[in-house]
C-alpha cells in the first residue's frame, strides 16, 4: 500500500463541521491557512481549468467582511423577513474566526467545461481544506448563505459577473472536545449492479 489507509480513513471519518460559535480565542496562523489552500488546489479539475480562487480575511479584514455581510443582509432581505439571529451571525462569525476564506469559482473564459463541473471542482477543493483542518485540529465551517450568490458579493470580492462565490469557509480552533459523527451504512445508499 502506498499510504497508511487506516490513517486516511480515520481522517476522513473524523472530519466535522464546527461552527464559529464554538471556536476558541486561539490564533490561527497565516502559514496554516496557506497549507489549507495549497492542499485545496490539488483537487480534481476537468480540463485542468483549476477554477478555484480564494479571498482570505484575517485581522481587520474579518471586521470588513462582517460589516459588509451585515449591510448586505439589511439591504437585500425584506425587513419583514429579517431575523435578528441571522443578522447577528453575519457580523459575529467572521469576528469569532481565526480566518475566513471566500471560496470562489472563476468561470472559464471559453466556457468549454460545463459550469457544474467547475462548481464540483471547487467543492472538492473545499473538502481538501476540511481534511487539512481536521489534521491540524482546526474547526472548519463551509457557509453558503443566499446573499453570497449576489452581484453585490461579486463586486465586494472583486470577481467577474460570471464567477461565483461558492461559500465562506470559517476556520478556528474548537473551544470544546472534537464532536462525534455518524453516517448511514452504505447498505442504505448503495445499489450494486452486477449483471
Amino acid at each position: 500500500m502506498k499510504y497508511n489507509l487506516s490513517e486516511i480513513t480515520a481522517l476522513i471519518k473524523d472530519r466535522r463541521t464546527i461552527y464559529p460559535e464554538f471556536f476558541s480565542e486561539r490564533k490561527v496562523h497565516k502559514e496554516q491557512v496557506e497549507l489549507l489552500l495549497n492542499n485545496a488546489i490539488w483537487a480534481p479539475t476537468h480540463g485542468m481549468t483549476q477554477p478555484w480562487r480564494f479571498k482570505v480575511f484575517m485581522g481587520e479584514g474579518k471586521v470588513k467582511l462582517g460589516d459588509f455581510l451585515r449591510e448586505l443582509y439589511l439591504s437585500t432581505v425584506p425587513k419583514e423577513e429579517q431575523k435578528e439571529l441571522k443578522l447577528q451571525r453575519m457580523t459575529d462569525r467572521p469576528a469569532r474566526s481565526g480566518a475566513v476564506i471566500a471560496v470562489c469559482m472563476e468561470r472559464q473564459k471559453e466556457e468549454r467545461i460545463p459550469e457544474i463541473e467547475e462548481v464540483e471542482a471547487v467543492a472538492c477543493a473545499i473538502q481538501n481544506m476540511y481534511l487539512t483542518c481536521t489534521a491540524y485540529g482546526l474547526g472548519g465551517f463551509w457557509a453558503t448563505p443566499k446573499l453570497i450568490y449576489t452581484p453585490e458579493m461579486n463586486a465586494f470580492l472583486g470577481i467577474g459577473p460570471k464567477d461565483k462565490c461558492l461559500g465562506l469557509f470559517y476556520v478556528g480552533y474548537p473551544a470544546n472536545d472534537w464532536p462525534k459523527g455518524q453516517r448511514k451504512p452504505i447498505e442504505y445508499v448503495t445499489e450494486w449492479i452486477q449483471e
